[in-house]
């Protein structure tokens, strides 16, 4: 469903740290020349009267095209000229005036049609920052209405006023460089303070810093780090996670209401506007890798539908990616970012560990790349051999175009993950590698903030779809369950109800491995004694979680101290032991249990009898832990984390299907055959149908083994003689 704004853009640049201003409004034109910034939107957006309050706020004269600059030029009302020359013509001249129009130290209320000429848009691109007001379509026709405006520029006979508001939004969303999200019945007084506080956070860049889970930065005067340099970066030097400095930023109800009716793309280009400041990436390129990373790739329009399962449970399928994982919700954006953010000069290596589904995400994400990019990138993904599917392995070792390859080791996930971050905290090694090649290491785990924060997206958007389908209004609670391992998944769904999201508890459900559920039940983790055991869900075969390194800084209300503490025990003494209050916080917003493999097969097949629908072993895990920790007092979601079709053997178990082939794809048409619902995974089929399979190097769990295999992927890559 499309959704069409109202929309307003105002254009501000700093001089002696004043802001000089220009609003436009929907009819009016206005060239601008000198230092100024400029607004566009649609017709009855209220641009005029916003522009006025921000002007008299900032102490600057406004102007209005409309009133101020057409019709003293015209000699006759905008209306009459419209209707003299026609919609065409009107543009063209329309646009002229804006060409041949110059001031600065003001607001200045552009016209609604302004935007469709794009010489006079790129003259007043020049001069300064344009923001687009962003208001709902419904509110624009009411007002429109009330008005009793029925054709606006443009819009010839017979066509609906929807649908030329939906036209235009193409040409509102080309020219802004900050979008205002107008909430449904905003005044123009909140508005503009919404305006005001967009320009004050476009010059403030300073205040979007990052920070490491380890570091105390009070009264620190060390250089910023910025979204731009944790993208690359990946870890922090002091071996900590980047986090941002001030938290989320807070949506009012207002604006997630407007959110309610958009598209997944369109949800995540707010949501992500909000998070990645304009200097680190600009607002339209940021638009175009959204509407890159989730377009035809993806094989559900919805991208990541939520539909009924059963009860008062709902399933948010986030596997109708290229590899079928939700991994693709993250690596089919974070790729884009990475090389966007790449400083020049230099070649980047991303490292990766896997326990499965992220591997192939990875390769995809990156091969996906263009242009000179795919010459500075590599990507190397360390895998434990015995430790994920078949079908896993076949996607991460089938042949790769570009600098990729996919090496497994004879261990299990943590030891992979384990080596990956020694590299990177050894300054000999990354000294070498940038003095003797000129390649820097970074890494596209979820220990990148890049790879985290798009997942916050899809767990805003199972709610948004709940409020759409009238299952809740907005603002009534939901519970989440989510098959974790390395508390990813699980930390995005903190992150998205610290922006306003209204979830009551996250449940985190484990394996048999149950090392997050230990943890959060108890206030303790401990490793010792503790061997890794393979499992059904080799997705979440995790003894050592990331993650949870962001989420004890979080509900510490960042204790750097704390937390450096607490892992560099874990580290040398493989445990640690959370003070009793602060397990107290833990435990109000997260439930945590575990799942046996009986019990994770019998889900699966339970589901499959009540309702037909196959779930993957993963999702099963959920299911079960869900079942045993839900009151049932608010709907549930479950985040199905990958297709059933990677886990054949399991799923074959569980349904009790005999005689499976020993091919992958034979297993595949076999279950495609059995299950109805969700359909077969096309990109998954299409992988293994390609048969592109090519041997793949195993190692033995040696850590100088894989710093050896490190430096020949650079050689490969980045010294090829031409």
């Amino acid at each position: 469903e499309i959704h069409i704004n109202y929309s307003q853009i105002f254009h501000m640049k700093t001089t002696s740290s004043r802001f000089i201003i220009k609003t436009m409004s929907v009819h009016q034109s206005v060239p601008v020349g000198g230092q100024e910034h400029c607004a566009h939107g649609s017709p009855r957006s209220r641009k005029t009267t916003v522009g006025r309050i921000v002007a008299q706020r900032l102490g600057l004269p406004a102007i209005d095209v409309d009133d101020d600059v057409l019709e003293p030029t015209w000699k006759m009302p905008v209306a009459a000229k419209l209707a003299a020359l026609g919609g065409q013509r009107f543009l063209e001249e329309e646009g002229e005036a804006l060409c041949n129009f110059s001031t600065s130290g003001c607001v200045i209320s552009l016209t609604g049609s302004n935007p469709l000429h794009t010489t006079a848009m790129q003259h007043v691109r020049q001069s300064g920052l344009v923001i687009y007001l962003d208001v709902d379509s419904e509110d624009i026709i009411e007002r429109l209405t009330r008005m009793k405006v029925n054709r606006i520029v443009g819009q010839e006979a017979g066509v609906p006023m929807r649908d030329i508001l939906c036209y235009r939004k193409q040409f509102y969303e080309k020219w802004l460089d900050v979008r205002v999200l107008c909430g449904m019945g905003d005044t123009v007084e909140e508005v503009a303070e919404k305006v005001l506080k967009a320009l004050e956070r476009y010059q403030n860049h300073d205040r979007e810093t990052f920070t490491s889970t380890r570091s105390d930065t009070t009264g620190s005067s060390s250089q910023s780090t910025y979204f731009s340099d944790v993208v690359v970066e990946g870890l922090a030097p002091d071996g900590g996670l980047y986090v941002p400095k001030n938290g989320f930023p807070k949506v009012d109800a207002g604006e997630w209401l407007r959110l309610v009716d958009m598209s997944y793309q369109e949800r995540a280009l707010v949501l992500l506007e909000k998070c990645i400041h304009s200097a680190d990436v600009c607002t339209l390129d940021l638009r175009s890798m959204i509407f890159k990373a989730y377009g035809s790739n993806f094989s559900s329009e919805a991208i990541a539908p939520v539909k009924h399962l059963i009860h008062n449970q709902y399933i948010q399928e986030l596997f109708h990616g290229p590899t079928a994982s939700f991994k693709d919700l993250a690596l089919q954006l974070m790729p884009q970012l990475f090389a966007y953010c790449l400083p020049p000069m230099c070649n980047y290596l991303i490292l990766v560990a896997t326990s499965g589904d992220t591997g192939s995400a990875v390769l995809s994400g990156f091969s996906r790349l263009s242009g000179a990019d795919t010459h500075r990138t590599g990507v190397l993904v360390f895998f434990p051999e015995d430790g994920v599917s078949d079908i896993q392995k076949l996607q991460m070792t089938s042949s790769w175009e570009g600098n990729a390859r996919a090496v497994s080791i004879h261990s299990d996930f943590d030891f992979c993950q384990r080596s990956i971050k020694r590299m990177f905290g050894e300054s000999g090694l990354t000294g070498h590698l940038a003095v003797e090649y000129g390649t820097v290491l970074s890494t596209a785990n979820s220990i990148n903030w890049a790879r985290l924060l798009p997942q916050v997206v899809y767990h805003t958007s199972s709610y948004l779809d709940l409020c759409r389908g009238g299952v809740i209004r907005f603002g009534e609670p939901i519970d989440v369950c989510i098959p974790t391992g390395n508390f990813g998944n699980a930390m995005s769904a903190v992150y998205a109800k610290q922006m306003g999201i209204p979830i009551r508890k996250i449940i985190c459900a484990s394996n048999h491995n149950r090392i997050i559920t230990d943890f959060i039940n108890t206030g303790m983790y401990d490793l010792r004694g503790r061997p890794l055991m393979l499992s059904h869900s080799p997705a979440i075969d995790i003894l050592k979680s990331s993650n949870l390194e962001r989420f004890i800084y979080h509900v510490s209300n960042g204790d750097s101290h704390l937390v450096k503490d607490l892992f560099t025990s874990l580290d040398s003494r493989q445990h640690f032991q959370v003070p009793q209050p602060l397990l107290g916080k833990i435990q109000q917003d997260v439930l945590a249990g575990w799942c046996s493999e009986d019990d994770c097969l019998a889900a699966i097949q339970t589901i499959y009898t009540e309702t037909g629908y196959v779930m993957d072993t993963h999702t099963a895990v959920a299911k079960v832990v869900a079942d045993s920790l839900q009151d049932g007092s608010c709907p549930l979601v479950v985040c199905s984390t990958a297709h059933y079709g990677k886990f054949t053997p399991a799923v074959f178990k569980a349904l009790q299907i005999h005689s499976i082939p020993e091919d992958p794809l034979e297993q595949l048409k076999k279950l495609e055959s059995a299950a109805s619902r969700p359909e077969m995974h096309r990109d998954l089929m299409k992988c293994l149908e390609a048969n592109s399979t090519k041997g793949h190097n195993v190692c033995e769990a040696d850590y100088s083994v894989m710093v050896e295999q490190v430096e020949s992927m650079i050689q490969d890559s980045f010294l090829k003689v031409l």
